[in-house]
């Protein structure tokens, strides 16, 4: 998918605009189902010898179907990780990751090989759309977190189960956050909340999810990945880092 165009007043929005918008859209829905699922897959999981770690890996590739409205189709695969000390602290998750990247493109050189995120060899991924269509194409990479403004998950998780929260909860009632980064430049924020009022999506995104939109609209989000506090920064740089890593392997040089 190449890079997004602009939309300008008194034209038609261009194609490619409008297949980014509605891309953006099916992410920032895929995300929430993936959060949502991985949540109560933690929450059933919790305190056994396989609990899960509050973060997980998504890897977004688009593949051509020209039946579908925009002509693509979304596939999502994604990485949980076992609980541990090392899978709870996501800058160092991140920064993992970039590196066994960086090291899985340059072993596969050395012996000849094209290295992929999705395998066959090395692979970073253990769900969802493991085997998209041939030439399916790279647009994105994004974490889903368990961890919110209610709290750590280990921590929110136990108040599942003592009612120490002042009522007893369902993992049903527990926000969750995703991140992404597109190919496009896009930057998306996802709080999923399941308590908002009704038209309260929790999205915020550095470009617009309505193609429609007049051009002088103003995006308080334009500036997303250098907004929120310290922490929130750097989770989106090295979230940068990793993409950049990915995209410059998977796409080189040619157009996102």
């Amino acid at each position: 998918m190449p890079t997004d165009q602009p939309a300008q007043d008194g034209n038609e929005v261009p194609g490619q605009a409008r297949r980014w918008a509605d891309l953006r859209v099916q992410v920032a829905y895929r995300c929430r189902r993936l959060n949502t699922g991985h949540m109560v897959e933690a929450d059933q999981r919790h305190d056994t010898r396989e609990a899960l770690g509050p973060h997980a890996l998504m890897l977004f590739f688009v593949s051509e179907a020209p039946a579908e409205p925009h002509g693509y189709l979304l596939h999502t695969a994604y990485r949980l990780w076992l609980a541990s000390p090392e899978s709870e602290d996501l800058p160092r998750l991140l920064a993992d990751l970039a590196e066994v990247v960086r090291t899985n493109i340059a072993r596969a050189a050395s012996a000849g090989r094209r290295w992929h995120p999705l395998g066959p060899d090395a692979s970073m991924v253990n769900g969802g759309d493991m085997s998209p269509p041939p030439g399916a194409t790279y647009v994105g990479v994004g974490v889903s977190t368990l961890d919110s403004d209610q709290g750590r998950w280990q921590q929110v998780a136990r108040t599942l189960r003592d009612g120490s929260g002042g009522r007893y909860l369902s993992a049903f009632d527990l926000k969750g956050q995703c991140y992404v980064l597109l190919t496009d430049g896009t930057a998306l924020h996802l709080d999923r909340d399941p308590q908002a009022r009704i038209g309260v999506d929790g999205i915020r995104c550095t470009k617009t999810l309505d193609p429609d939109r007049p051009a002088y609209w103003h995006n308080p989000h334009a500036n997303l990945t250098e907004q929120g506090d310290d922490a929130t920064r750097e989770l989106w740089r090295r979230l940068g880092i990793l993409h950049h890593t990915l995209t410059s392997h998977l796409h080189g040089g040619r157009p996102a």
